[in-house]
């Protein structure tokens, strides 16, 4: 097995753009020089998910998460590093080159990607049985061309076909030296009691679902037999990559239409997905006839705020799927409804008419879900006074679960007009209904609350025989992402970790930015950088970051320093030259052939040429500057990546009138000030620590030897805390702890 080279993954992380990574999954709008949209990771409605271009990571305020294209990646689609590697390889069409796996390497090869190996084999296989064999061709095929279905369509769906015998797909896996447990753990194959193997899609068409990204994590199998005790649907199990609450079937070939369109055109099964893909209505996807889910709802609000759900004329089935409406206007989203004629359901409906007509009938009888939904319900009422109040009850519970309040005031007001009912009169049964609702919530929080209290007392409580550990995976292979570095440190670490997180900080966020000027050995003027200011000073305090994640990441920045950051410098400086000698070129040519006299002419080529040059300086500081942040942000260390997003993430921007009508000094103007300062103040806090720890051993010591030296010591540091206490100001301030209050020494 092989591994990614390392020139190969730099390759990946210089191409990658955040915006373009980020925007396949989530729909981004612009706001100032940064983007925003709904975070992928947990349930919002107000967005929270910033993404920087300039900087290359994404993060959301919320909930933590993010990073760079990678680690977004990897989070996204539960992908190790490598994984999100070769995903964004391909997503960019980088030639892979790639070096022979350790043995240790090879261990950490997850489960995730060997399943996901044996469906694409198994997606192949399908493909290839579908055309080019005969039972493919005369059932499977012809199965498709009955229902319609051109080659464009077969080829976008990736459809296929079982072979009727019991084991083809596993003998043909198996040869290929694919593990039979990955094909048991996909549901490709089952097990019987007997021991024996059989093909658990046999005899059927093959319907791939896809994830968002394109990867293949099930399948879904048609009968073609008129065989009643046969299942017509067979799906594959949930599995390690595959949860069907999670997933909406078209959505990776669909997202790009419903971004583009802003709305999504909710259907129920395969065929309707395709058929209306074929009529060239693109923005539509499919429950795959399962109730409909928070994370589908979720998948859906990531690229649009719209929702048109499509009905075929079955009263019974419309009414069974009223219910999970409310679950998308729960989430904040519009929901539209529409009802085909009689007779009609999407396919068939797509199959007769052509893309405009559809489009056409969508605008033209697509109705709000309150009004269609109230429609529904009062052709049951006969009239009768008890049924119709039972109606209006259910609008009114539908109406509690929509966010806005003026939304939700709106729909009370149409209400009031269609059931001749007092308006006021609704919104105080609405207002009930409401905190009923926040009622029910807060409750079952409050028992999930209590029940894993009992859970974490009982695991607590529970005294487990020690383990056997000697065949047990390395665990400093594992991810630690879900860890906390901070966790567990003594006493002294703990004391110190803010003062060295505020110090490290700028290092990360500014390593390579030039912050004064020094001597070389020879005396020659030399621009200091800030990781070189920060590494000098350290040493010749003797001075080592005491947070272990902390030390890694700063040796990691020194060692970039040494080695890479030099060449990648001069890249940088050669290119901006470049694009300097063309735009000066090709802007000279204007200046000199319009219609000026000599004196505008000269006026403006020296202006251009102060401009040009102050674009290469900005465009040499602004590399510098993201130079750490990009590369460490992308790192493979779990615990360097998610340090260095944390850190160098900026939740708030000046606005644009402040920033056009004021000079406001930004942070990094300041850095010759902020960056000493940080220096002290770490050595503040270890001198502070040092005096509280001789205290303790003052208060505890009798021997009269021991305790002059301790004093000595205690009047030497107390003299040289006053000394920095003028320095940095009488009252020092503690960089805070994360999600902790300042502390005052």
């Amino acid at each position: 097995m092989k591994k990614i080279d390392r020139e190969t993954v730099q390759r990946i992380l210089d191409t990658a753009d955040i915006v373009d990574v980020v925007s396949d999954f989530v729909s981004l709008k612009r706001r100032g020089a940064n983007y925003i949209g709904l975070c992928p990771f947990h349930n919002e409605r107000t967005p929270s998910f910033s993404v920087s271009k300039s900087k290359g990571i994404c993060k959301c305020f919320s909930c933590g998460k993010g990073g760079s294209p990678v680690n977004f990646i990897m989070e996204i689609e539960q992908l190790s590093y490598q994984e999100a590697l070769r995903y964004l390889a391909k997503k960019y069409n980088i030639e892979i080159v790639e070096h022979e796996m350790s043995d240790q390497e090879r261990q950490e090869e997850s489960q995730r990607e060997s399943m996901l190996a044996v469906n694409a084999f198994a997606l192949t296989h399908f493909e290839k049985n579908l055309t080019e064999t005969p039972d493919g061709r005369e059932i499977g095929l012809a199965y498709f061309r009955k229902r319609g279905i051109n080659d464009a369509m077969i080829s976008r769906f990736h459809l296929g076909y079982s072979l009727e015998q019991g084991n083809t797909l596993h003998q043909a896996a198996v040869a290929k030296g694919y593990n039979e447990k990955y094909l048991i753990d996909t549901g490709l194959c089952v097990r019987t009691d007997r021991g024996t193997i059989y093909d658990r899609f046999k005899g059927r068409v093959i319907y791939p679902v896809h994830s968002i990204s394109g990867k293949v994590v099930a399948f879904g199998g048609r009968t073609l037999k008129s065989d009643k005790t046969v299942a017509k649907y067979v799906n594959s199990p949930e599995s390690v990559i595959y949860s069907k609450s999670r997933e909406l079937y078209g959505l990776y070939q669909a997202k790009q239409s419903i971004a583009r369109k802003n709305k999504c055109i909710l259907v129920e099964g395969y065929m309707d997905v395709i058929s209306m893909h074929q009529s060239g209505v693109e923005n539509v996807v499919a429950s795959s006839g399962t109730s409909l889910t928070e994370g589908q709802i979720r998948l859906i609000h990531r690229f649009t705020d719209n929702v048109t759900v499509i009905y075929d004329s079955d009263a019974a089935g419309i009414k069974a799927s009223l219910r999970g409406i409310d679950m998308i206007l729960a989430e904040g989203i519009n929901v539209k409804v529409l009802s085909l004629p009689d007779g009609d359901d999407p396919d068939s409906f797509a199959q007769s008419h052509s893309a405009q007509e559809v489009e056409d009938y969508l605008q033209a009888n697509e109705t709000d879900f309150i009004r269609f939904k109230t429609r529904i319900l009062l052709k049951d009422t006969n009239e009768d006074p008890i049924a119709k109040s039972r109606v209006i009850s259910d609008i009114l519970r539908t109406i509690a679960v929509i966010p806005d309040a003026v939304t939700r005031t709106v729909y009370v007001a149409e209400c009031s007009r269609a059931f001749a009912i007092d308006e006021q009169v609704l919104m105080l049964q609405l207002s009930k209904l409401i905190a009923e609702r926040a009622e029910n919530i807060e409750r079952q929080t409050r028992q999930s609350e209590a029940h894993k209290s009992i859970a974490d007392i009982t695991t607590e409580n529970q005294t487990e025989p020690q383990a056997d550990t000697s065949n047990a995976p390395d665990q400093s292979a594992m991810p630690t992402e879900k860890s906390d570095p901070i966790k567990s440190l003594d006493g002294r670490v703990k004391f110190l970790e803010p003062f060295e997180r505020e110090l490290l900080r700028f290092v990360l966020k500014y390593g390579m930015t030039d912050l004064c000027e020094a001597e070389d050995e020879e005396g020659n003027p030399i621009q200091l950088k800030l990781v070189d200011y920060v590494r000098y000073e350290l040493q010749k305090e003797d001075i080592v970051f005491t947070v272990p994640v902390y030390r890694r990441a700063f040796e990691k920045v020194v060692v970039l320093a040494d080695t890479t950051w030099p060449a990648d410098k001069e890249n940088c400086r050669a290119r901006l030259l470049s694009e300097k000698k063309h735009d000066e070129q090709q802007m000279l040519e204007e200046i000199r052939t319009a219609n000026m006299s000599v004196s505008e002419i000269k006026a403006k080529e020296i202006a251009l040429t102060t401009r040009l040059e102050g674009n290469f300086n900005n465009g040499m500081a602004d590399f510098a500057e993201h130079y750490v942040e990009q590369r460490l942000c992308s790192s493979s260390d779990d615990e360097i990546r998610l340090l260095a997003t944390d850190l160098v993430s900026d939740r708030y921007r000046l606005s644009k009138i402040h920033s056009k009508y004021s000079k406001i000094e930004t942070e990094r103007d300041r850095l010759i000030e902020l960056v000493p300062r940080a220096v002290y103040e770490l050595m503040y806090g270890i001198l502070q620590y040092n005096i509280k720890e001789t205290e303790l051993l003052l208060a505890d010591t009798t021997d009269q030897t021991t305790m002059r030296e301790l004093l000595h010591k205690y009047v030497e540091m107390k003299t040289t805390q006053q000394e920095f206490a003028k320095f940095l100001g009488e009252r020092i301030v503690a960089p805070r702890h994360k999600n902790k209050t300042s502390q005052t020494l």
